[in-house]
Formats: C-alpha cells, structure tokens, sequence
C-alpha cells in the first residue's frame, strides 16, 4: 500500500519508505491506514510530514485517557525506576493490589489472566 499524494508519484515520501519497512518485516494482522504517526499530545496526533490528526482510535481503549497524560507519565517513570515489567511467568508485589481494586471497580469477582484463559 502506498500514498501518491505528491505530484511526483516516482518520489517516495519518508511514510510511504517507512510503510514499505514496515510491511517488509511485520505479520499482515492489521491492515493500517496509510499514515505514519510520529508523536503525539493529548487527543492529537502528527504524522511524519506534520499533518494533525484527532486521534479518535486511541489503541482500542489503551489510549483513551489521551497521550502523554502528564499524571500517567509521573506514574510510569516512577513504576519504571523500580520494575520496567515482569513476565506473568513471575508474580509482582503490585498485582494482586491492582486486580483487587480493578475487581472492585468493575464489581466483578475476578480478572481474567492469561494463565487462566481456556479454550
């Protein structure tokens, strides 16, 4: 998939080379939008030749509070200082705090864990 944006369609543009890159070495999943997105702030998002976007996918719900919530920032540099992340092949001192309170807001009785699935 490629962008022909310019009118010189033999050019290619720095998104279209990443792209290409990209689809080279990666499974074929997803089939991405042909945007390259380099940074982000808040709700907006810019690509690669700096276009603004509203981003209004957020990561499926991963990103719903926003890029680089300045409270989630704090929260991960000072988690990453300690412990970048452990293999649920460990357990964690933080886990079963956060699944008791994640129980609790969600009012169910347990978090479903990957070691726990069954198909």
């Amino acid at each position: 998939m490629t962008r022909s944006s310019a009118p010189d369609a033999d050019r290619k543009s720095q998104a279209d080379a990443l792209i290409e890159r990209t689809e080279r070495v990666s499974a074929h999943n997803y089939a991405p939008l042909p945007v390259v997105i380099s940074r982000a702030e808040g709700v907006w998002a810019w690509d690669t030749e700096g276009k603004r976007y509203l981003d209004c996918l957020s990561a499926y719900s991963a990103i719903s509070h926003g890029h680089r919530h300045p409270k989630i920032l704090r929260a991960l540099l000072q988690q990453t200082e300690r412990l970048t992340l452990t293999s649920r092949a460990f357990h964690n001192d933080r886990m079963g705090d956060f699944l008791s309170k994640l129980c609790e807001i969600s009012e169910m009785e347990m978090s479903v864990q990957p070691k726990l699935l069954r198909f």
